[in-house]
């Protein structure tokens, strides 16, 4: 570290450069923590486990006996052995002896993500509830079609306030705080929808793993899904440098710029191809409908039949992540698999993830770290720590006697923390310890002076 930080002094390691280094550090030492420990308050599996986005202090979770609890992680309630221990007990619990309490099991949580004055629950007793924090009270309650597996908010979200909620039922549905009313429903699935995500580039966008093994993806400006993801339609490894359309692009600017294009050539040109695609596609100008018993399922236009029925798993999608910068999207299934897209272009990158075994009969909630190289993935009663790029396995985290349910990084303290069927919340972070004897073996090596004792 003190070579990292000389360097910075000199200017000759850029403070972007330096702080990435000392965060993957950080969290390639991950390890079951020493000196912080959760108090946890269910009785039941936890399902859900979300550290604020403002602050990043305050821990909500919420657990299969239909309570929810929130924690301070950095300030402790009590101290053990000789105050080396922090013990975290919650702030407060909401459970099913409150009058609007859920009566079923919670499996979602959110924090509000501009305020930790509002949290959000979603539960299979079929409701979406929105908590005030500091009066722990329902101030807004949506009744769902049927049990909610997940729901999502946009963090970076400035023109709406939208939480998306997929249940058993085939439709996700956009419920909006602002009004206290459902805006959107989006249809397009086959089957109960799992797992949901907002893009981490635009605010419009919200992706979608269904039990029906596809990963839609949604403009909720216009009508229709926009995209299905489709495990055959496959690159090798991450995007080229350049894409077809730049390239496309840049030759059309040459020529034009040649004068070889003409202004009455390119309208021709448009109208031609315009032409051309309607005849390719007849079944656009009729409305793009298909029809399932007495549902009736809008294609987004440019999209076929074949595409619209396409699968991203062998089963359900239990677990959806967006990488950090919003250009790749990591996807979980029953099949036991789990598979790197690539947004923009939608295709599966081929990473080849090592063997592994997750659960299948409800939703996961994966982990990305800082520079999205690591995915944190739940794998029975262990967590693995996959390679993004690579898929091999960095780091397996051992601690929780059953099944893991939901993983979560904090960004803030590279802090992992986890939640698991054995009730438990545990925490992993960095050894100090092991940073101060380096630190001061490299101290006592460069900087001792010759008259010392």
């Amino acid at each position: 570290m003190w070579k990292e930080v000389r360097a910075r002094e000199e200017g000759a390691l850029p403070p972007n450069s330096f702080a990435s280094r000392i965060r993957s550090r950080r969290t390639s030492s991950l390890e079951l923590s020493q000196r912080k420990e959760i108090v946890s308050p269910h009785h039941g599996a936890v399902n859900s486990l979300q550290v604020d986005l403002i602050e990043g202090r305050y821990l909500l979770s919420g657990a299969s006996d239909a309570s929810a609890a929130a924690f301070d992680v950095q300030h402790a309630t009590d101290r053990e052995g000789n105050g080396l221990i922090a013990k975290h007990k919650s702030l407060f619990v909401v459970d099913k002896q409150l009058e609007f309490g859920h009566k079923y099991a919670i499996s979602s949580v959110l924090w509000y993500p501009v305020d930790t004055g509002l949290f959000v629950t979603g539960s299979l007793d079929h409701h979406v509830k929105v908590w005030d924090t500091n009066s722990v009270q329902v101030v807004m309650d949506f009744k769902m079609p049927g049990k909610v597996y997940g729901m999502a908010m946009s963090a970076i979200a400035t023109t709406h306030m939208l939480i998306a909620a997929g249940s058993e039922d085939v439709q996700v549905r956009l419920c909006d705080i602002a009004s206290g009313a459902f805006t959107h429903t989006l249809s397009g699935h086959r089957d109960g929808v799992m797992s949901l995500e907002w893009s981490a580039s635009s605010e419009w966008i919200l992706m979608t793993g269904g039990c029906d093994g596809a990963i839609r993806f949604w403009d909720i400006r216009r009508a229709g899904c926009f995209l299905v993801l489709d495990q055959s339609r496959s690159q090798l490894g991450r995007r080229p440098p350049l894409s077809t359309n730049t390239v496309k692009k840049g030759l059309t600017s040459r020529m034009a710029s040649s004068g070889q294009y003409s202004a009455k050539g390119l309208v021709s040109q448009r109208k031609s191809s315009l032409g051309n695609t309607m005849k390719q596609l007849p079944s656009l100008r009729k409305g793009n409908f298909l029809s399932k018993g007495s549902t009736v399922q809008r294609l987004h236009p440019g999209m076929t039949s074949g595409q619209n029925r396409a699968t991203a798993h062998y089963g359900a999608v239990t677990g959806l992540k967006a990488t950090g910068d919003g250009m790749y999207l990591i996807s979980s299934g029953s099949d036991s698999r789990l598979r790197l897209w690539d947004i923009e272009s939608g295709c599966n990158t081929l990473v080849n993830f090592e063997a592994m075994r997750l659960q299948t009969s409800k939703g996961m909630k994966l982990a990305v770290n800082d520079d999205s190289s690591l995915v944190f993935t739940p794998c029975m009663a262990t967590v693995k720590a996959y390679d993004v790029w690579t898929g091999t396995v960095k780091k397996t985290f051992h601690g929780h006697y059953e099944s893991v349910n939901c993983c979560h990084f904090s960004s803030l303290d590279q802090e992992l923390y986890t939640g698991s069927n054995d009730r438990q919340i545990l925490v992993w972070s960095t050894p100090p310890a092991a940073f101060e004897e380096q630190d001061g073996e490299k101290v006592c090596s460069t900087d001792q002076d010759n008259w010392s004792d």
